[in-house]
C-alpha cells in the first residue's frame, strides 16, 4: 500500500450529502475483471452524458470534468460520503482517479474503512469549514496540505484544522502497511507465543494424518 504521511494538492469541491457508492460507482461501470480501470468510471452519472449518436461523453460544466480539478488529489464533500453498498470499486474509483485524501462532516462506514485500506486518507472536519474552503475552491487555486504526522489540514493563509484518525489506521497510512503488514510487524511475538503455547499444550498443536475418501481410521 502506498504510503500516507503529508499530502499537499488542488482541492476539488464537490459539496453534496448522501454520496453513495452507487453514484461512486454504479454496479453497471463495474467490469474490470481486476481492480484497475475505475478512475475514469468515478462518478460516471454525473460526468457523462450520452451524445446525439449514443456515445458516452463528458459533461463540460461538471467540475471534475475541467481543469485544474482533473488533477485534484483532495476532494471537498459533503455529509454521510460513500453510504450504501459495501463494494470496495467506489474506493478504488476514487483513488484511480487521483484523490488520496476526501474531506466530509462524515462517512459511510464501511467505505471510510475500505479508504484506510486502499491509501485515501479520509478526514471528518465540521461542515462549516468544508463549505469554507469549498467556496474559495472553486477558483481553482485553493491548495491544501494535509498532515498525517500532526493531524492537521493546514490552509495557505496558516489555519490549521485538526482531525482524528483510529490509531492502527493512522500507523498504516503513515508505514504503507495493509492490516496483515501492520500485524506482521509483531511477528516475533507472534512466533514466541506458538512456541511457549505449543509446549503448554502440545495437543493442541497436533494435526491428524487425513484419511483416503472411503476408509475408516485404524
Amino acid at each position: 500500500m502506498e504510503q500516507f504521511v503529508e499530502l499537499s494538492g488542488i482541492a476539488a469541491p464537490l459539496v453534496h450529502a448522501n454520496i453513495d457508492t452507487d453514484l461512486l460507482i454504479p454496479s453497471r461501470e463495474i467490469t474490470s475483471p481486476g481492480r484497475d480501470g475505475y478512475g475514469e468510471k468515478l462518478l460516471a452519472p454525473w460526468r457523462y452524458q450520452s451524445s446525439a449518436d449514443g456515445e458516452r461523453v463528458e459533461r463540460p460544466d461538471f467540475v471534475l470534468n475541467r481543469a485544474p480539478f482533473r488533477q485534484a488529489s483532495i476532494l471537498l464533500t459533503g455529509e454521510n460520503f460513500g453510504s450504501g453498498s459495501s463494494r470496495e470499486a467506489a474506493a478504488w474509483a476514487v483513488r484511480q482517479f487521483g484523490f488520496r485524501c476526501v474531506i466530509a462532516p462524515s462517512f459511510g462506514a464501511i467505505f471510510q474503512n475500505n479508504c484506510y485500506r486502499n491509501g485515501i486518507l479520509p478526514v471528518v472536519l465540521p461542515a462549516a469549514e468544508i463549505d469554507w474552503m469549498a467556496a474559495e475552491a472553486a477558483a481553482g487555486t485553493l491548495i491544501l496540505t494535509v498532515d498525517l504526522e500532526r493531524c492537521v489540514v493546514r490552509h495557505p493563509q496558516g489555519r490549521c484544522l485538526p482531525f482524528t484518525v483510529p490509531r492502527s489506521e493512522r500507523s498504516m497510512l503513515l508505514e504503507g502497511l495493509d492490516a496483515i503488514g501492520l500485524t506482521l510487524k509483531r511477528r516475533a511475538q507472534i512466533q514466541a507465543f506458538q512456541h511457549a503455547d505449543r509446549a503448554a499444550r502440545p495437543w493442541i498443536w497436533t494435526v491428524d494424518t487425513p484419511q483416503p475418501a472411503g476408509e475408516l481410521p485404524p
